[in-house]
């Protein structure tokens, strides 16, 4: 492996690709759920989309991560926000908690797999 591009694939395929697609997982879930609950603004403008490039904002998920990285102890960064009109959903004051909760799903998701794999490795099949 080439000492000067190692370093740089790791770093890639550890925290640039699971980060962008955690992005994109989180703005298409506010999407996905607005939609569900009749606003189809962000369907119409095609931001529920899994394509990251729809959800990467040049300041906030580019330059200002890699400013801080050079020059603070911490990370911070932000995605183009999904459009959601709260007077089109159907009762806007109960949908609207779930258009904002609808990352949580993704992430809970993600997390529930690995779990489930680590419980069950100790576990005798049934016969």
């Amino acid at each position: 492996m080439n000492p000067v591009f190692g370093p740089t694939i790791y770093i890639a395929s550890t925290w640039v690709i699971p980060v962008l697609l955690a992005i994109t997982l989180h703005e298409a879930a506010h999407g996905y759920v607005a939609h569900a609950f009749g606003d189809d603004t962000a369907w119409q403008l095609g931001r529920i989309s899994l394509n990251p490039l729809r959800h990467v904002d040049p300041f906030g998920t580019v330059l200002l991560p890699a400013l801080l990285l050079s020059h603070a102890p911490f990370l911070f960064g932000y995605a183009k926000p999904v459009p959601v009109r709260f007077d089109r959903l159907r009762n806007p004051r109960r949908d609207m908690i779930w258009v904002a909760a609808a990352p949580t799903s993704p992430t809970s998701t993600g997390s529930r797999g690995p779990c489930s794999c680590f419980s069950r490795t100790g576990t005798s099949s049934p016969t």
